[in-house]
């Protein structure tokens, strides 16, 4: 492992060092023969061991687990190799390209982008993609890391285009699967698969943040006055019915008084007084002195 901007990273050193070593082997193994056949070593041994050096280093390769190395013949595509020992014909084939295989991040934003209600914001986003088929990186694109990179960042200013700012910033997740959709139709040509995209952040302009506050608290207030006002219709419907219930019925009336009266001063302890005129209403008749025990027995409940 090596590290690089705080990143560690696998590093090829082995196969780097394994390629210097056949070279060394060749040119080794050349000198020797010079030596024992000729009895010394020039300049011509020499340069017959560095070419039978070259050519050995560029027959074998190391392809590592996680790459595959495309192969061309001529000038044309023979065949994707790899991973382990790769053995090529010197001068007749080369691999044009190690392709890592391996699951890659790469950063991406869209600056000073307008959305479909015409503000400026700076929107920054990760995309998660590996190549699934190395024939096609190679063949069909130049530069396949810098194209994923381009092509995403194309994609999304299209996608914040497309938006207004309220949706922009409350939809973050409709966003990463828009840009998903998108971007896995326009790199599957190319032999790349996405895994996921992320927006991680959305800047908006400091001269907007207050108007944008100050309508967010409006709507708030806007949908608690609704709220409340769903309520009193649900409390006046209720009431309405109760009343119907109560008509006609004084004494029923009378007795909901009372509870409500007890009711208010049940927990704090205090005395109610009842007023004379409010018990004459249930001493009317031979029982009412019954009626007023029961209804002080029903209010103490």
């Amino acid at each position: 492992m090596s590290a690089e901007s705080g990143r560690r990273r696998t590093s090829r050193n082995g196969a780097i060092l394994f390629t210097v070593a056949v070279f060394a082997a060749a040119v080794a193994v050349v000198l020797a023969l010079f030596g024992v056949i000729g009895g010394r070593v020039g300049v011509t041994a020499v340069v017959v061991a560095a070419l039978a050096g070259w050519l050995a280093a560029s027959s074998i390769h190391v392809v590592m687990e996680w790459e595959k190395a495309v192969v061309m013949r001529f000038g044309k595509f023979n065949r994707v190799a790899g991973p382990g020992i790769v053995f090529t014909w010197p001068l007749v084939e080369f691999y044009t390209l190690r392709v890592d295989q391996r699951v890659i991040a790469t950063y991406f934003g869209a600056e000073e982008t307008l959305t479909s209600d015409l503000v400026p914001i700076n929107v920054d986003a990760v995309i998660f993609w590996m190549v699934f088929s190395a024939k096609k990186a190679t063949m069909e694109v130049e530069d396949y890391a810098s194209a994923v990179s381009w092509m995403s960042q194309a994609m999304l200013r299209k996608a914040i285009g497309r938006a207004s700012l309220s949706e922009v910033a409350t939809r973050r997740d409709q966003l990463d699967a828009e840009l998903k959709d998108v971007l896995e139709g326009k790199l599957a040509e190319w032999g790349i698969t996405v895994i996921d995209v992320e927006v991680r952040d959305i800047v908006v302009p400091k001269e907007l943040q207050s108007a944008m506050a100050a309508e967010a608290i409006a709507a708030r207030e806007r949908n608690a006055r609704m709220i409340l006002a769903e309520a009193e219709g649900d409390i006046s419907a209720m009431l309405k019915d109760a009343s119907a219930n109560y008509e006609g019925d004084a004494e029923a009336m009378r007795l909901r008084t009372m509870h409500l009266a007890y009711e208010s001063v049940k927990h704090s302890g205090g005395t109610l007084v009842i007023p004379s005129a409010f018990s004459e209403g249930f001493t009317e008749g031979p029982d009412g002195a019954d009626k007023v025990a029961r209804a002080v027995q029903q209010a103490a409940r």
